[in-house]
């Protein structure tokens, strides 16, 4: 396989993960998607500050939205499930758009993959939907099963959620 065919493959089956996953969670068909996340995954949405133009960086490191691991993913999607998630019943309608996906870095079993991700949500009788737009950078590695997600980090690009309630996973 010659490096640019091999290029457009990994990038290819990439963006098919990343669509699928987009389609099972606007689908709400959580569990499968869970079934997509390897033992050891990171997930993290660290919170976004306004800083200064010199500041190196603009997230917190310390402060996050959402910080999970395999465990608290799995509570987190099993409470989505039942009727006590107060902030998601009814549930609300999502379609995730994942556009720009970029593999910086890959060997033979992942890749480091970066994306666009923009999420309109909208909630009971709402006429306004909430627009949640991000970086994604991810970790897909390859299992017996295919590809899995190893690490997220999702980079808002908002200072202040114009949602709310953080309950879906981005």
């Amino acid at each position: 396989m010659n490096g640019e065919y091999a290029a457009y493959a990994r990038r290819s089956a990439c963006e098919e993960f990343l669509y699928n996953e987009a389609y099972l969670l606007d689908d709400r068909r959580v569990f499968e998607w869970f079934d997509l996340v390897t033992e050891d995954i990171d997930y993290r949405v660290p919170v976004r500050t306004t800083r200064e133009r010199s500041a190196d960086e603009e997230f917190s490191d310390q402060a996050y939205h959402l910080k999970e691991d395999h465990e608290s993913l799995r509570v987190r999607i099993e409470r989505l499930e039942n009727d006590f998630a107060w902030s998601e019943n009814p549930p609300s309608r999502t379609r995730r758009f994942v556009s720009n996906v970029t593999v910086l870095d890959a060997d033979d079993d992942s890749f480091d993959v970066r994306s666009n991700l923009l999420v309109h949500r909208s909630h009971e009788d709402s006429t306004t939907p909430d627009l949640l737009s991000a970086e994604r950078r991810d970790t897909l590695r390859r299992t017996e099963d295919g590809l899995g997600l190893a690490a997220r980090l999702v980079l808002l690009d908002h200072t202040v959620l114009p949602t709310d309630s953080l309950s879906i996973i981005l």
